[in-house]
């Protein structure tokens, strides 16, 4: 049996150490951890199998607040087909509700998510709504920041 841990580290206080969610019997195998980093504006999910991290979903809080954009997601190709992305989508849904931020999909596996179980998503409490190009610019900005390439 794996579990997903998840950690705010360097969020508001009151989100950290959020619990432990359990997946059964989905060929995780044990010793798989996450949790959220948080490096400025740009910050990650991310999903660890003994100690190494193996997958993450990048997002960013814009300056406004209220709101996560969830932009990339990705899982080392070894560790695919175990489940790690539906635990990253599962841990940073209930977060943005536990954190009432609304859920901006630009990640195509969170965009689609959403539009298949959106229904259940809203009726535990959470938002979300349609990126914009204003989104994309944003995102594009902060990773180009992030990577110290020139900010257009």
């Amino acid at each position: 049996m794996g579990a997903l841990a998840a950690d705010r580290a360097g969020a508001d206080p009151s989100h950290r150490g959020v619990g432990r969610l359990r997946e059964a019997d989905r060929g995780v195998g044990g010793g798989v951890s996450g949790g959220a980093a948080r490096v400025e504006r740009v910050s990650a999910y991310t999903v660890s199998v003994a100690g190494a991290r193996v997958g993450r979903a990048d997002f960013v809080d814009p300056p406004h607040g209220g709101e996560r954009i969830i932009f990339h997601t990705e899982v080392d190709p070894q560790f695919r087909g175990r489940g790690l992305a539906r635990l990253l989508v599962r841990e940073a849904l209930a977060d943005s509700i536990r954190a009432r931020l609304v859920v901006v999909p630009v990640c195509p596996l969170f965009a689609r998510h959403l539009k298949e179980h959106g229904d259940e998503f809203v009726a535990d409490g959470g938002r979300f709504r349609r990126p914009t190009p204003a989104d994309l610019a944003l995102v594009g900005r902060e990773v180009a920041d992030r990577r110290g390439r020139p900010v257009v």
